[in-house]
């Protein structure tokens, strides 16, 4: 990866900041509000967690008020998360024993992320990590559901109770996949086989979940 490339499809943030202890919120904030903004707010709290631990590092291995940029990309199914600064020197990760002074934050990147690592670059380096987006994808299809969901039972003018039971909700749920296998097959669709493949997709997901 080099250090400023643009993800063949995905989703790009960059923001340079000071690594102190001051700045910190305002990063873990500028984070949270991307993911917001990409539909990715399931892993926010992760994502503040290693932005954290890395601009911890900064300050504590490279010096209080270094200048630092951090860098995220949703690309497919991880956001990478990203801290470069000016130095060339490339953490280790120490023995379980000892305090984050010898490396127990990593330690934590290590256990809570998917990869992570170090890349050297023309200026200093990069320390990176990447999470998966899976429960930020599972989190948005169950947004979309129940947004699709109420705008059906306005259409057909069901009861407007703020919180339908549960089978009258089951019963939305059978009434719209039915309407939608009814438009498919007037379209020339197979219904049996969006079926299957809707059954194949739920339990993939719900694995990986």
């Amino acid at each position: 990866m080099t250090l400023h490339r643009e993800p063949e499809h995905g989703l790009r943030y960059v923001l340079s900041f000071e690594a102190a202890p001051a700045q910190l919120a305002t990063v873990r904030q500028a984070v949270r509000g991307a993911l917001g903004q990409w539909g990715a707010a399931a892993v926010a709290e992760e994502a503040e967690l290693a932005v954290t631990e890395l601009a911890t590092n900064v300050i504590k291995h490279v010096g209080e008020g270094a200048a630092a940029t951090l860098v995220l990309e949703s690309v497919d199914d991880r956001l990478r998360v990203e801290v470069h600064d000016r130095s060339h020197a490339v953490p280790t990760v120490g023995s379980g024993g000892c305090d984050l002074e010898c490396g127990r934050g990593l330690h934590l990147l290590s256990a809570m992320c998917l990869e992570w690592g170090t890349l050297l670059t023309a200026t200093g380096k990069a320390v990176w990590c990447e999470l998966s987006l899976e429960p930020a994808r599972h989190c948005m299809r169950i947004q979309r559901a129940a947004l699709v969901l109420d705008e059906y039972r306005r259409v057909v003018g069901a009861s407007s109770m703020a919180t339908p039971a549960r089978a009258v909700l089951a019963e939305s749920v059978t009434d719209v996949i039915a309407d939608l296998l009814h438009w498919l097959a007037a379209q020339g669709g197979d219904p049996d086989e969006a079926l299957d493949r809707a059954q194949m997709h739920f339990e993939a997901e719900a694995e990986a979940a």
